[in-house]
């Protein structure tokens, strides 16, 4: 095993340092969600943290580490006696991203199952994490089925694995650890307000800072044993000081003061639910203990409020998280002195005491020059540069030159209805489109192409039963031989890329209409966050189209880009889908499962160049020969109107809606199959 980075030699990171320590002192607090811009070193803290867990207590031989105290009475390698155990260090076990439903929950023996009636269980990642820390990285691509089996452990402390007729249970109590860059786009809302704690880290931009970040990492490649060495007596004191305020945790106290303080900011920044109440009071519980006190400080509920609430105070997939200091302030003001805060050390001034700085449950232990840290501290910079700078009302000016108009703002968002791509396909989970899946409604059976792991029982016997009388059976089982086993094939959603090709041009670029457009865009990438697509931005205007946004995860991007798009200029429509059959051509080559829906925003007018209008019309055909699903949203507005976006999506084989028409709530009838339409149309130039 390679030796881990010092979690001590950490530089800077004070938040995360301090979150992940908390979490150690008390694991109730329930985890913690990192989330920052790539080399920030936020897997390398996670990692050191494990060293710094101490050990656990198990039941000899236990495959689901219960603890000698009180063995979980429905363990599978159980029933245990009450008794001495061993020590062991306490585990960090890591979900890979792709890992299978059986990796992560552990797996049957069907063929024994059904054979013998034997219960042969394999456990997973989750009773090897049981007590200890489960750490995804780049939890936020996880997929939907795995999101679903941990949010059901976090909420049970339980793991339930059950094939036909078949189940096994067992312990599932972990620390919860994830890392996560928001440009690859945001958790399920169920998933992020699983876990207790957030923290948002970022690279320092102080030359000083970044030398001790580097210096460091390179005498740690160099050597990492002597390295570690010359950390471990710093390691050997946060340990013991872990240690002791898991000691001192019981006997902190959680005064009415604090009670009502926690009350009151959490109704004051309107989060959901109680959850963010509890998760409040047993960091602030923590911090009181990690800084060596028995009574919870207003200190300790500010700190608390920072890293417990922001994740769960979203409203919208566009905001970033995050939290006004100077409301929590206020209301912590207003809501104090209530109770008599305590005086611990005795000298009057009621600051709180203990090894912490200011008292408010301390800090980690730093040894570096102060705010320095491995790709830590400073503000994050900007990943997408702004277009102009902004006027007094709100709006950006474009650049000077070009003709271009100032970028108008989006219009409210609104609930979309369903656009998908026709057929079934074999993508990434999702809730778009058709696929087979792993999970949904059964819809047949096959040979298993590999391990079995969903068994489709009728199909099963029927294909075992012919056979019973030739091998030999006499009594009641089945002979089952893996000849007979038959996997269930299941019919789900799949995840699709949805490629925005946005007329910004100046046809489109009357203010107020170019703010209903960016509304009804932004209000189809609202819907594909939700429906968990990639999603790209091709814009076009003047002489040329522009890739706004390669293919991505990352929604939030989009919508950015979108808000600062200036328009002006000529209408080179075939630009714009030249460039998306690009786009496509290269996405196609890097995810080949994962199919398309292009997404054209226009009015249908093309200008520009020698005969635009026939060049448009050889590029729709260009993308439908090659069968990509698309929608024309018809912006042309007026009492005269030409029906050119209605001509676009006939060459393109695809359907056009109005922006009246895609409102969900909207009466006029939306065609959610792009292939019905193909069909509607073919008919109807046949007849003509």
């Amino acid at each position: 095993m390679s030796t881990p980075y010092p979690f001590t030699a950490l530089v800077g990171q004070d938040d995360l340092r301090l979150a992940l320590l908390l979490n150690a002192v008390s694991p109730a607090v329930g985890g913690v969600l990192v989330r920052g811009e790539k080399g920030t070193a936020k897997s390398t803290a996670v990692r050191a943290l494990s060293a710094l867990v101490p050990e656990v207590e198990v039941v000899a031989g236990c495959r689901f580490s219960c603890a000698p105290a009180a063995p979980d009475p429905a363990c599978p390698d159980g029933p245990h006696e009450t008794g001495p155990g061993t020590s062991r260090a306490a585990r960090m076990v890591e979900l890979p991203v792709g890992a299978s439903e059986d990796r992560l929950v552990g797996a049957l023996d069907i063929e024994r199952a059904l054979a013998e009636g034997v219960k042969a269980f394999e456990p997973g990642l989750l009773a090897d994490a049981h007590r200890g820390i489960l750490y995804v990285d780049e939890v936020n691509l996880l997929h939907d089925h795995l999101v679903d089996l941990l949010l059901d452990a976090a909420a049970m402390g339980a793991s339930y694995v059950e094939r036909e007729g078949v189940s096994v249970r067992h312990a599932a109590r972990f620390l919860l650890v994830g890392t996560m860059n928001p440009e690859e786009g945001e958790l399920r809302p169920q998933l992020l307000d699983r876990f207790g704690l957030t923290v948002e880290v970022a690279a320092s931009r102080e030359p000083d800072q970044r030398v001790e970040v580097v210096k460091r990492r390179l005498a740690y490649d160099d050597d990492p044993e002597g390295f570690a060495g010359k950390w471990e007596q710093e390691e050997s004191a946060v340990r013991a000081r872990i240690v002791a305020a898991r000691d001192l945790l019981p006997s902190v106290r959680l005064g009415d003061a604090a009670l009502r303080q926690i009350a009151a900011t959490c109704a004051a920044f309107e989060v959901d639910g109680m959850r963010a109440d509890i998760v409040m009071a047993r960091t602030a519980t923590a911090l009181a203990a990690w800084a060596g006190r028995t009574d919870v400080l207003a200190e300790d509920v500010r700190q608390a409020a920072l890293l417990a609430l922001p994740h769960r105070r979203r409203r919208n997939p566009f905001d970033a998280p995050g939290l006004d200091e100077d409301k929590l302030d206020d209301t912590l003001e207003e809501f104090g002195g209530q109770d008599d805060e305590p005086d611990p050390d005795g000298d009057g001034d009621g600051d709180g005491g203990g090894d912490g700085p200011g008292g408010g449950g301390g800090q980690p232990p730093q040894d570096a020059p102060e705010g320095s840290g491995p790709d830590a501290g400073g503000d994050r910079a900007a990943d997408i540069p702004a277009q102009g700078e902004p006027s007094d009302s709100g709006e950006q000016k474009a650049p000077a030159g070009g003709g271009e108009q100032a970028a108008a703002r989006a219009s409210e968002p609104f609930r979309t209805k369903m656009l998908s791509v026709p057929g079934l396909g074999e993508g990434a989970a999702g809730r778009r489109s058709r696929a087979r899946t792993e999970h949904g409604r059964t819809t047949g059976a096959r040979r298993p192409r590999g391990a079995l792991t969903k068994l489709h029982l009728a199909a099963t016997v029927q294909a075992a039963a012919p056979h019973q009388r030739a091998r030999g059976r006499s009594g009641p089982g089945l002979v089952v031989r893996r000849d007979d086993l038959r996997q269930a094939t299941r019919e789900g959603r799949e995840g699709n890329l949805v490629l925005f090709v946005v007329d910004a041009s100046g046809s489109m670029a009357a203010r107020q209409r170019m703010s209903a457009v960016k509304g009804a865009v932004l209000s189809l990438l609202l819907d594909a966050y939700q429906r968990r697509d990639k999603v790209g931005l091709v814009t076009f205007r003047g002489s040329s189209a522009d890739v706004a946004l390669p293919p991505t995860s990352s929604v939030d991007a989009a919508a950015v880009r979108l808000e600062s798009l200036p328009t002006g200029g000529r209408t080179p429509l075939s630009a714009g889908l030249l460039k998306a059959h690009d786009v496509l051509r290269v996405e196609r080559l890097r995810d080949p499962a994962r199919r398309p829906l292009v997404v054209v925003v226009t009015d249908g007018r093309a200008t520009g160049g020698p005969e635009p209008v026939a060049l448009a019309g050889r590029a729709a055909r260009l993308l439908a020969a090659e069968g990509t699903a698309s929608v024309v949203v018809d912006c042309e507005s007026g009492p005269v109107r030409l029906g050119l976006a209605g001509q676009l999506a006939g060459e393109l084989g695809g359907t056009a809606v109005t922006l009246d028409e895609l409102r969900a709530d909207s009466i006029a009838g939306l065609v959610k199959e792009v292939r019905h339409t193909q069909g509607l149309q073919s008919n109807s130039r046949r007849v003509a």
